[in-house]
């Protein structure tokens, strides 16, 4: 499937690259704003530069039209993403440029790496209760069901993700979560219902092997390769698609 075809599928699509770090990253002030100039010099109009209240640091393009870049600088993370791109190039060729740099700009050595992600994310709008669209998409055929069918039971709070090894060492994962966004604050209190989205997302994280040098590089073109593969084959039949459908279903009700 092309980029166009997942994004058909959804109301925003999120590609995202983070490297995590086992120590903490540099937070000096030159460090920090020569990395973002570096960044900003190969997309200029990457020119909204903040930090946030919990001291991350973060340089974008302007929010207005709906796709922007993004490229952020936490603790022990570094991240990287584009979000509505109109191909995978776009986004991949900034990652690959983050990749570069982190080395001899962040002092992030193979050693420091402590795992690599590689996610791919899509929201819904919904605006009915999202805890019903997730139960009925997706658990409608599972054990959990048997707890639904009882009598005057609802789904109050259904979040469902899991975690796969994909190899035999178990250092190359895949995660796949569903996050709904209504709020239940309790038994004698009304369920709020929030206008957001229903949000999927799905990583890909490889974890440095202990006998050689890691290339972040090379497994990240891995990582890519792997995540679209399974998002086409897996998590769009299985996933997206009755998440799409029990929403347009909700819609007409």
């Amino acid at each position: 499937m092309t980029l166009n075809s997942f994004s058909s599928l959804c109301d925003d699509l999120y590609l995202d690259m983070y490297v995590n770090t086992e120590l903490e990253l540099p937070t000096g002030r030159d460090t920090v704003l020569s990395f973002f100039e570096r960044i900003r010099k190969q997309f200029p109009s990457m020119g909204c530069f903040y930090r946030r209240e919990n001291n991350d640091y973060c340089l974008e393009e302007d929010r207005e039209h709906g796709q922007y870049r993004w490229v952020s600088l936490e603790t022990d993370r570094i991240g990287s993403g584009v979000v509505n791109p109109p191909y995978f190039e776009m986004a991949y060729e900034q990652d690959r440029l983050v990749l570069e740099l982190v080395p001899y700009m962040l002092s992030v050595s193979s050693l420091d790496i402590d795992s690599l992600d590689v996610t791919l994310a899509m929201d819904f709008d919904c605006t009915g209760n999202h805890d019903e669209v997730i139960a009925e998409a997706l658990l409608g055929q599972s054990a959990f069901n048997c707890l639904l069918e009882l009598p005057g039971a609802k789904p109050i709070g259904c979040s469902p993700a899991i975690v796969v090894g994909l190899s035999g060492d178990e250092r190359t994962q895949a995660r796949i979560s569903i996050e709904s966004k209504t709020n239940v604050y309790g038994p004698k209190r009304k369920e709020q219902v929030v206008d957001e989205a229903i949000s999927l997302s799905f990583t890909v994280r490889q974890y440095p092997g202990s006998g050689e040098k890691f290339d972040a590089l090379k497994s990240f073109d891995s990582q890519c390769r792997l995540a679209e593969e399974l998002m086409a084959d897996k998590i769009v039949p299985y996933f997206v698609m009755p998440l799409t459908e029990t929403i347009a279903q909700k819609r007409l009700i």
